[in-house]
């Protein structure tokens, strides 16, 4: 008997977008892109355009990004 598992990531991309529908600022998030970088901050989602902002506070710094991008992101 296998232990059940929890899944702490989300990588589906219907799943993605209802994850940023349902957060439109999340508080800190832990998003990896396609390309293989990782991106860590506070989260903006813009449903009507289709973009994601991650501002990183500390260092001063933000990305844009389309949510086609996204290859996995984890809500901290």
């Amino acid at each position: 008997m296998t232990p059940p598992t929890v899944q702490s990531k989300i990588t589906a991309p219907e799943k993605i977008y209802d994850a940023l529908n349902a957060a439109r600022t999340a508080d800190n998030v832990n998003i990896r892109l396609k390309d293989g970088r990782p991106i860590q901050g506070s989260l903006v989602f813009n449903p009507f355009k289709g973009g994601v902002r991650v501002i990183d506070i500390e260092q001063e710094t933000s990305i844009d990004f389309p949510i086609d991008q996204i290859a996995e992101l984890r809500f901290i």
